[in-house]
């Protein structure tokens, strides 16, 4: 899809964990972008033909030997060029400036003036907050340079050269601690790339309707369903394109929240006219997991498992070709290294390169460019039912990576009991979809609790709500002390063998959304 867009930017990706980050941000000013790996030559940029390239930070010295790099070409190409920390590094490096390490770090939010009203800072203020973090900067510029922003630690702040259409900030627009962050890819998309903004869900939606009919032709599809909004958009996408040669799998593994079997098995018989197998499989996954603590062997059980059952359904199908998933960008940059880069794996996705060879057929991911609030906006424009589009995220291994320890029957009562009133406490207090993810966690743990007159030693659930656009990052949501209350009395009140709840408030990074 990218090919035939003709308004993008190239985001080369030098071991930033933000570089999908940096993407969401330049969608959000309507221009299309793609991550590439920073080894792309400049021979394939050149076919490519983006209105402009960022290049990402990273967490290697520029200076050291097999430091990442790309093509010096590339910098002298005529194409815009916004280098961000490291990548501003290395474009000043390319181009004759000196960078060293510091002998005072800058980490977090800073105050940074503007010295130089250039049109990278079109429409800022003079003085900015901007998030800072590095241990090295460039020291001396050449006279080819311009100097647009400093900090009190950081004497480049920003800069341009003169010829070369290359930017560089030493900060992170693309979090929203730089507080006109936004605002500076804006600038560099529209005053300095000369991009009109074309980009947008309805487009993407029609050129994917049509990629899935070239893909697919005359073939049947089988599409495996969890509940959540990324499979049923998949499955909508597929079924809109090709009709009745879709065929749906699920697979309920005993691992669903509260009644969620249920409400799949329906929404999909009153919105779809598919060909839709059921398969109930508690038990086999059960087994599979008994003893089982560890979180990567849970995943990897689970995803094994699920295959292989999928795998029995699929080959009773006759003529099925091709494998539909709901892969999404943050999927793939925390399963595997981004596009060959350095980036550090956080943890494994079961959909993401988990269905084996021997299946035999070919993927279909109509979603695997996209973030979540994305995906969610194209099922708006497919018509899905709102409680569908905007359930919150769960994981493909369900209940089992949000019980800490071995997984069994009764423990999964105990938090799908927990999970079941944190949700409805919720909903009734109007939060829901203010809320981007909200969920119940069974700890490995038990306490001191006083139930009666009588000593109590029974387990804790932890409660996680956090607020987010792209799940990059993300924030602890502030739910009021009184709801608060309300969910934990009730909790212990009604979930037996509970006699402690606790809040996470801790944010992404450093911590995770989920907790395994």
């Amino acid at each position: 899809m990218i090919e035939e867009n003709n308004e993008k930017i190239l985001i080369l990706d030098f071991g930033s964990q933000y570089a999908q980050l940096i993407a969401r941000r330049v969608r959000e000013n309507n221009v299309f972008s793609e991550i590439v790996p920073h080894t792309i030559t400049a021979e394939q940029v050149k076919k490519i033909n983006p209105k402009g390239i960022i290049l990402s930070g990273g967490p290697a010295n520029v200076y050291v030997k097999n430091a990442p790099q790309c093509s010096e070409k590339i910098v002298s190409m005529g194409i815009p060029i916004l280098g961000i920390c490291y990548g501003m590094q290395l474009g000043c490096q390319m181009l004759g400036a000196t960078v060293k390490p510091t002998t005072t770090r800058e980490y977090g939010r800073t105050a940074c003036t503007v010295n130089n009203e250039t049109t990278l800072f079109k429409s800022l203020s003079k003085d900015i907050t901007v998030w800072m973090s590095h241990g090295d900067q460039v020291v001396e510029l050449p006279p080819e340079f311009e100097s647009l922003a400093f900090t009190h630690n950081c004497p480049f702040a920003a800069i341009k050269h003169k010829k070369n259409a290359f930017y560089g900030v030493q900060f992170h627009p693309e979090v929203t601690h730089t507080l006109q962050g936004s605002q500076v890819i804006r600038n560099f998309l529209y005053e300095i790339c000369g991009c009109t903004g074309n980009w947008e869900m309805h487009s993407y939606r029609e050129k994917s309707l049509d990629d899935i009919r070239k893909q697919v032709r005359n073939g049947r599809v089988v599409c495996g369903l969890s509940g959540g909004v990324d499979s049923a958009v998949t499955a909508a996408l597929i079924y809109r394109a090709i009709g009745n040669r879709l065929s749906c799998i699920f697979v309920d593994n005993g691992l669903l929240r509260n009644y969620e079997a249920e409400e799949v098995i329906k929404t999909f018989k009153d919105n779809f006219m598919v060909d839709l197998h059921t398969i109930y499989a508690q038990d086999r996954f059960l087994d599979k997991l008994k003893g089982i603590t560890d979180p990567e062997k849970k995943r990897k059980i689970i995803g094994h498992e699920f295959i292989e059952i999928f795998k029995e359904e699929a080959m009773k199908i006759s003529g099925a070709k091709f494998l539909a998933q709901g892969t999404l960008y943050p999927d793939v940059i925390e399963s595997i290294p981004a596009h060959g880069g350095p980036t550090v794996t956080i943890k494994s996705h079961h959909n993401v390169g988990g269905l084996p060879a021997e299946l035999g057929f070919e993927l279909v991911e109509p979603l695997r460019f996209l973030f979540k609030d994305e995906v969610r906006m194209i099922g708006e424009e497919l018509g899905l039912p709102e409680e569908l589009v905007w359930r919150h995220p769960f994981p493909g291994p369900g209940l089992a990576i949000r019980i800490i320890g071995e997984v069994t029957g009764r423990r999964l009562e105990t938090l799908r009991s927990a999970d079941k009133i944190l949700i409805e406490e919720i909903r009734r207090a109007g939060l829901y979809r203010s809320i981007s993810q909200c969920f119940a966690v069974l700890l490995p743990l038990n306490t001191v609790g006083v139930m009666g007159d009588e000593r109590s030693y029974e387990n804790v659930i932890a409660i996680r709500a956090v607020e987010t656009t792209d799940f990059m990052t993300a924030d602890w949501y502030r739910i009021p002390d009184e709801i608060l209350g309300t969910i934990s009395s009730r909790i212990i009140n009604e979930v037996e063998g509970v006699n402690r709840v606790v809040y996470d408030i801790s944010t992404k990074p450093p911590s995770t959304i989920e907790w395994e």
